[in-house]
């Protein structure tokens, strides 16, 4: 089963700006970081600057914040490269014709609502000073990941 790594990997580009915001930010240097493609950061950038969070122009490595990573949420990653996709997915390919197949789903999307609710609850507390915050905490103290 494959796990989406948008957030993180969005995450990961606006550290990547706000930790050296006069560094190469070429959507390649920032690729290499993330070990992936550079089409995949631009996916991403994209993304981050339809939702308010990014300045970049096109054939421009210099990108930027949009706001103060104290005013740059969780959620609002979560949001931009996400949209309105919930964290928990419930399997649409069990029988119809069994009893159990179509209420145990119906039932667990009741609770999966709520743990969204409170996933995104949590979301909003946390900024991307937070992480960067706890980067540089983690940085000092030589934590091997």
């Amino acid at each position: 089963m494959k796990y989406s790594t948008r957030v993180s990997d969005a995450v990961h580009i606006l550290a990547f700006i706000a930790l050296d915001p006069k560094g190469s930010l070429s959507s390649g240097s920032i690729a290499e970081s993330i070990h992936t493609n550079p089409g995949c950061v631009r996916q991403l950038m994209s993304s981050l600057r339809k939702a308010d969070l990014l300045f970049s122009i096109k054939g421009h490595p210099k990108p930027a914040l949009a706001r103060q990573p104290s005013a740059i949420t969780l959620l609002d990653v979560y949001k931009a490269v996400e949209g309105e996709k919930p964290l928990l997915h419930l399997d649409t390919h069990t029988n119809p014709e069994c009893g159990v197949g179509i209420y145990i789903q119906l039932s667990l999307q009741d609770y999966f609502d709520q743990i969204q609710a409170k996933a995104e609850e949590e979301m909003q507390k946390i900024t991307l000073q937070d992480i960067l915050d706890r980067y540089r905490k983690k940085l000092l103290s030589g934590c091997q990941f």
